[in-house]
């Protein structure tokens, strides 16, 4: 009997013993590590940029009137064509210019004819004169006579040139290079001069106008570089430089007005939008990390350091933000392994599992395994984590 009594204890012992053993292991082994996303803190020259969303203007759009007046005849211009410098748009009536061209024409041979003469008169009496046959004031008569036919074809060929203009111009032409904007007149129509004909644009060139509050002011300057992108033209990015600052501050929205000129080839068009970068200067060694790894708490802004696989908090102080990453001013030297994605869900010296990109090997973080490759890599201005989870 007591060794029945005798093996029911030990036997009770060793199940506790179990239990106990089983606690311990789960105490050891503690909360599940935090799955993150990690970058490397970059030290770079970080740009300093003025942002605004302003309008296109065309720099050249000129009114085509009517120079001479008539009926117009031709119209071969129209809303939305694209002309280049001489090309015809319309045409107005000539055979009234033709026909006083024709007239002057006229005048003008009678009076080449009539100097011509004359020339031949003073010159025959000037030979009589030195043989004494006629008196000098005979032949000063000729020279005053022959003077005045002179003076008279003068004025006759002034006419005829002016007319000749004039029958020019019955021909109306784009005077840049551009595209037909309104087309005021239709054939048939009377126009007398200086009547409204047709609205042009150059494409060739354009004004940007970039609108900042007061307080960018002390730090914009003319020649800054810019950087401009439009909806209408997806993907390309114009380099240009202010060329302009408007010394007065806009009424309606009390802001500055900075102007940009640039070329373009006719895919940038007057009244779009546009999104302009300003670099007003530049931070050289700047250290920055994504801006998901800067959290708010109780001991202010922190970052997660990533150390022996425990996220450890550091306390930093910030500066800029662009670009998707924040300057640290204070609190980091650079080149540390901090946490991006999922650093809101961490506390200090909390266990924390960094995800991998697909196929590459495990490695402690920090540690030059394959989970550092390509952590923290800068590219276009933004910093770029080392992917996704496994």
């Amino acid at each position: 009997m007591k060794g029945i009594v005798a093996a029911g204890v030990i036997a009770a012992l060793l199940v506790a013993g179990c239990g106990d053993s089983k606690s311990d292991a789960k105490k050891a082994t503690g909360p599940a590590p935090t799955p993150i996303t990690a970058a490397k803190a970059e030290v770079r020259t970080l740009e300093l940029t003025e942002e605004s969303v302003g309008s296109l203007e065309h720099f050249i759009d000129p009114k085509v009137g009517a120079e001479v007046a008539g009926r117009v005849v031709r119209v071969t211009a129209f809303v939305g064509k694209k002309v280049k410098r001489g090309d015809a748009l319309a045409e107005i009536d000539p055979v009234d210019l033709e026909i006083q061209n024709r007239g002057d024409a006229a005048e003008v041979a009678r009076l080449e004819t009539l100097v011509a003469n004359q020339e031949r008169i003073v010159a025959n009496q000037q030979k009589l004169v030195e043989k004494n046959y006629i008196s000098q004031n005979a032949v000063d008569d000729s020279i005053a006579q022959r003077n005045a036919l002179a003076e008279q074809l003068k004025s006759a060929r002034a006419r005829l040139d002016g007319n000749r203009n004039a029958l020019r111009k019955t021909k109306v032409v784009a005077p840049i290079d551009g595209e037909v904007e309104v087309q005021v007149v239709a054939q048939g129509d009377y126009v007398k001069v200086g009547d409204p004909m047709f609205q042009l644009v150059g494409t060739s060139r354009v004004h940007a106008h970039l609108p900042f509050p007061e307080s960018a002011g002390p730090r914009l300057r003319i020649g800054q570089p810019v950087r401009i992108t439009s909806p209408l033209v997806p993907g390309v990015v114009v380099q240009a430089r202010i060329d302009e600052l408007r010394p007065s501050i806009t009424a309606t929205t009390r802001a500055l007005d900075v102007i940009v000129k640039f070329d373009t080839d006719g895919k940038f068009r007057g009244g779009g939008t546009v999104n302009a970068q300003v670099v007003t200067g530049r931070k050289e060694n700047a250290v920055v990390v994504p801006e998901q790894s800067i959290v708010l708490r109780p001991a202010g802004k922190v970052v997660y350091l990533i150390q022996d696989g425990k996220a450890v908090q550091r306390v930093v102080e910030t500066g800029v933000r662009k670009y998707g990453v924040v300057e640290i001013v204070s609190g980091l030297a650079g080149g540390e392994m901090v946490a991006a994605d999922g650093a809101g869900f961490l506390t200090n010296n909390a266990p924390v599992a960094v995800a991998r990109p697909r196929g590459e090997k495990a490695g402690a973080p920090g540690t030059g395994g394959a989970a550092d490759k390509g952590a923290g890599k800068v590219d276009g201005g933004s910093v770029v984590g080392n992917g996704g989870a496994s």
